[in-house]
């Protein structure tokens, strides 16, 4: 009886070792997730400097941006540059972003 309690206190102990060290390095990724973010404000208003619908733009590039942390340069294409920007699509299929 005595080796059953030992047994599961230690299974205990273990246990919430292990939820301490996934709730660390839980943590430490999302310290390096939003230290490396860029100005998606800046980056989209340039990319939607002469578009002919610029809130429609903005709102997009402003999406993507926030879900890619990168935005293509130029005004048009590049999205070789940015790949998770080019992959987003619409329902209907279409690119979302600009």
């Amino acid at each position: 009886m005595a080796i059953s309690k030992a047994l599961i206190a230690s299974l205990l102990v273990s246990l919430l070792v292990l939820q301490l060290v996934e709730a660390n390095i839980e943590n430490s990724n999302r310290k390096v997730r939003y230290a490396n973010t860029i100005d998606c404000k800046g980056a989209c208003k340039a990319r939607c400097r002469l578009s002919s619908r610029p809130n429609l733009c903005h709102r997009a590039c402003g999406t993507c941006c926030v879900r890619c942390n990168c935005v293509p340069p130029g005004t048009y294409g590049n999205y070789d540059k940015c790949q998770c920007y080019a992959t987003l699509t619409t329902h209907g299929g279409r690119r979302k972003c600009p």
